[in-house]
């Protein structure tokens, strides 16, 4: 979607913050999933369920944490309101 945008030099602003945010808490939320179902051994170390959830939980904090990618989607919603009024 946002791919097309950016070929036709349309601004994706929103587009891109909703993809990131929309990809990080799915994978942190699987993630934590599959933590769930394995119980006191998702937590070892030497399981891939441990490091799948904490590289889904590092996108979230360094990517732009989620609280950003909200207030850059609100931001341009706000301004495309502004601008239709």
């Amino acid at each position: 979607c946002h791919g097309r945008l950016k070929d036709n030099k349309e601004r994706f602003v929103r587009e891109a913050a909703m993809a990131k945010l929309a990809a990080s808490e799915a994978a942190t939320m699987c993630a934590h999933q599959a933590i769930q179902v394995l119980g006191g051994m998702g937590y070892v170390s030497d399981m891939p369920a441990e490091r799948h959830y904490r590289d889904a939980r590092i996108t979230e904090i360094y990517e732009g944490t989620s609280e950003i990618q909200h207030l850059v989607i609100a931001g341009d919603l706000l301004k495309e309101y502004k601008q239709a009024s």
